[in-house]
């Protein structure tokens, strides 16, 4: 009878593959002996592993350059890293190692970006595409970036108000997009998108405030689906949409020539998870192509905006069992050694589920567990996955240790826990390592930050 944990996995998935193997009844991540990283740094534990960004990039880039390849496609493809997804410098130092463009949300992104320039990591022929609502603090940001010598700047309008801020006391001559206003999935809570500017008023806006502006090119149009890139009618009609209007205004607007496919991949959430990425990049590309075609107008340059498909894969938060309670007669809570709502904030915000598996005791049989945080909050648990409404683990042992890792949760979960701020219940934040590899293969870590201590955050709390 194969009760073990490892023949569970085994027979679910499809499994050992190229990112998990084990050995010795541990699990390795990329190759990386992940109980070693939890005897050299203890528990819990964020880890980064970067050489998975350089991957992603390069894949994206090889999709659409073939895609676009494949039907004579007369126009550029561009990369562009969100850096909502993952502010920290590691994540934006690797980006931009790889000729990446930047699409930035808010005031002190462009401080950031300042920050790369001057340390020499960030070119000024980079594309910047300045998204979100513009307060005068990201107006100014802009306008200094652009002071900067910074030729390929594009703030996207989202709303009729922001041109007028940017062109306050400013002189440069300058590029902008639009961003349309799409509509939302029809479950969605309501119907248009907050962001953006509605359909029908966007060619009267342009030609009363852009046509004839010498100041103002009009550059871009930029439209972003909520729920990423996916094989819908729904998403095939909004893009259809957006690149009919494309059309539209290139017959009277020269200057643009540009498509900002907003709205990403989507990302491995569990070990069965299946997405044709060849297929939907070929799709996108041979759409716009064949629209294009049919209204006798050039094609778009496509800029895509790749956040937590970028960095989502590389990060890793592992865990240690540090107690099992059973609660009643069929349910067994194994405790953590932190808190799920202050490290992995979208598994109680959002319901997310991650990629998730023991870290040692492959060899041990399984049973079924609840995943309790150590907050008092009643919803401060895991205990289903994106494929199973359960949770599995080895067998706890007396005597023995267990670890747990949660995988692809390198996009915005510090960012939305506050990372060096105020926990809940004060749960520290925890010890953060950076995996890279060297010159010859061979990974190596480095330790970014300490778990936080108390004295850190009483004096936040002003103590």
């Amino acid at each position: 009878m194969k009760n073990k944990y490892v023949d569970l996995i085994e027979q679910s998935f499809e499994f050992p593959n190229e990112e998990f193997t084990v050995e010795d009844n541990e699990l390795y991540w990329y190759g990386v002996p992940l109980m070693d990283l939890i005897k050299q740094y203890g528990t819990p534990l964020r880890v980064s592993y970067l050489p998975s960004i350089a991957k992603k990039i390069q894949r994206a880039r090889r999709m659409f350059n073939v895609a676009m390849a494949k039907v004579d496609y007369n126009a550029d493809y561009h990369y562009c890293y969100c850096t909502k997804s993952s502010h920290f410098s590691f994540v934006m130092e690797e980006v931009l190692k790889h000729g990446v463009h930047i699409e930035t949300s808010s005031a002190f992104d462009i401080n950031i970006l300042e920050s790369l320039f001057e340390s020499g990591q960030l070119k000024p022929d980079t594309f910047v595409i300045c998204n979100g609502f513009k307060r005068p603090h990201y107006v100014e940001n802009i306008q200094n970036l652009i002071n900067l010598g910074f030729e390929n700047v594009v703030p996207v309008l989202d709303n009729k108000f922001e041109l007028d801020l940017l062109l306050n006391e400013f002189e440069p001559q300058f590029k902008v997009g639009i961003r349309i206003a799409s509509e939302e999935e029809p479950k969605f809570d309501f119907y248009t998108s907050r962001l953006g500017i509605r359909y029908n008023d966007i060619i009267p806006y342009y030609c009363e405030k852009i046509q004839n502006n010498p100041q103002v090119e009009l550059k871009m149009l930029h439209f972003f689906i909520n729920t990423g890139i996916k094989d819908t009618a729904y998403y095939w009609n909004e893009l259809n949409k957006a690149v009919n209007l494309y059309c539209e205004m290139k017959k009277i607007c020269p200057s643009l020539d540009s498509l900002n496919i907003g709205g990403g991949f989507p990302i491995q959430a569990h070990l069965d998870f299946v997405y044709d990425y060849d297929y939907m990049a070929e799709e996108i590309v041979a759409q716009i192509k064949a629209i294009c075609t049919q209204n006798e107008v050039p094609e778009p340059h496509i800029f895509t905006e790749f956040g937590s498909y970028t960095v989502g894969e590389s990060g890793a938060m592992l865990y240690s069992i540090v107690n099992q309670k059973q609660q009643n007669d069929r349910e067994l809570w194994n405790m953590i050694d932190s808190s799920f709502m202050t490290t992995l904030p979208d598994t109680w915000a959002i319901n997310q589920r991650y990629v998730f598996l023991a870290i040692n005791n492959w060899d041990s049989e399984y049973q079924r567990v609840h995943l309790g945080g150590l907050t008092c909050d009643s919803e401060d648990f895991y205990n289903a996955e994106a494929h199973s409404n359960a949770v599995f683990l080895p067998t706890m042992k007396e005597d023995t240790e267990q670890y747990i890792g949660f995988f692809h949760m390198g996009a915005y979960q510090e960012s939305l826990s506050g990372f060096g701020g105020i926990q809940h219940c004060l749960i520290p934040a925890p010890k953060v390592v950076v995996i890279d590899l060297d010159e010859n293969g061979e990974y190596v870590t480095k330790l970014f930050a300490k778990e936080q201590s108390y004295k850190s955050m009483l004096k936040i709390l002003g103590y």
